[in-house]
């Protein structure tokens, strides 16, 4: 049987790079790249505010192709959706049949990535859905995946968390209400080794900054 050519939507944190490890695992699938997007004005990736040099140090960790998607800054619905069936169309040329997303469950955006690519012939998959989350994180630690917090959204948890690595004392710290894994975007992470990696991602943190709904602190690599 041949196997299904699949892209990982890759965000660089720990649910992206979970995913990206049960995939590697099933014999149907061929994970063929990654791709994350990527706001251009500030060469940072979205949301977790990710230098674009750390992205590149974990594709090549992971020895696979990456696709990085600018999108501009500001950038309305209409040139967002363009973008991305320009990238559709692009992967399709590659055989691509599939892009696999971490989502847990939020069913909003699920469904808004599965509407996206009605009748492109890419079908999405989400091989995380519906996990339990206090089992995926202690999962995701015994595991050997390492990541740091990148950002919070103060609003529902202290910035004391930012900068703090994703570990068993950390899911324990948690205040009650708050997802282990931060899928209601209480914070997202940067994951800096995996058992894909062939080396760990040396980083250290910088400053503080808050943008939006956000604090997130500035990651860089110790070279």
């Amino acid at each position: 049987m041949e196997k299904q050519k699949t892209l990982i939507s890759w965000s660089t944190g720990k649910d992206a790079s979970w995913t990206c490890l049960q995939l590697a695992q099933d014999p149907t699938i061929e994970i063929v790249g990654i791709f994350c997007s990527v706001n251009a004005q500030y060469q940072r990736t979205a949301v977790h505010s990710v230098r674009i040099e750390l992205l590149q140090r974990q594709a090549a960790a992971l020895n696979l192709p990456l696709d990085i998607i600018e999108i501009p800054y500001p950038c309305s619905n209409v040139e967002y959706e363009a973008i991305m069936d320009a990238f559709v169309a692009k992967a399709k040329l590659r055989d691509v049949v599939n892009f696999a997303y971490g989502d847990l469950f939020l069913a909003d955006i699920k469904n808004y990535r599965v509407n996206n690519l009605v009748g492109t012939g890419i079908n999405a998959i989400f091989p995380l859905w519906e996990l339990d989350t206090q089992q995926l994180a202690e999962d995701m630690i015994a595991g050997g995946q390492q990541a740091i917090v990148t950002c919070v959204d103060p609003r529902r948890l202290s910035v004391d968390y930012v900068g703090k690595v994703f570990d068993s004392t950390f899911i324990a710290s948690l205040p009650e209400g708050i997802d282990p894994c931060g899928e209601n975007g209480e914070f997202h992470t940067f994951v800096f080794d995996s058992p894909l990696f062939s080396d760990p991602i040396d980083i250290k943190t910088g400053e503080l900054n808050n943008e939006g709904h956000y604090t997130w602190i500035d990651l860089e690599l110790v070279e």
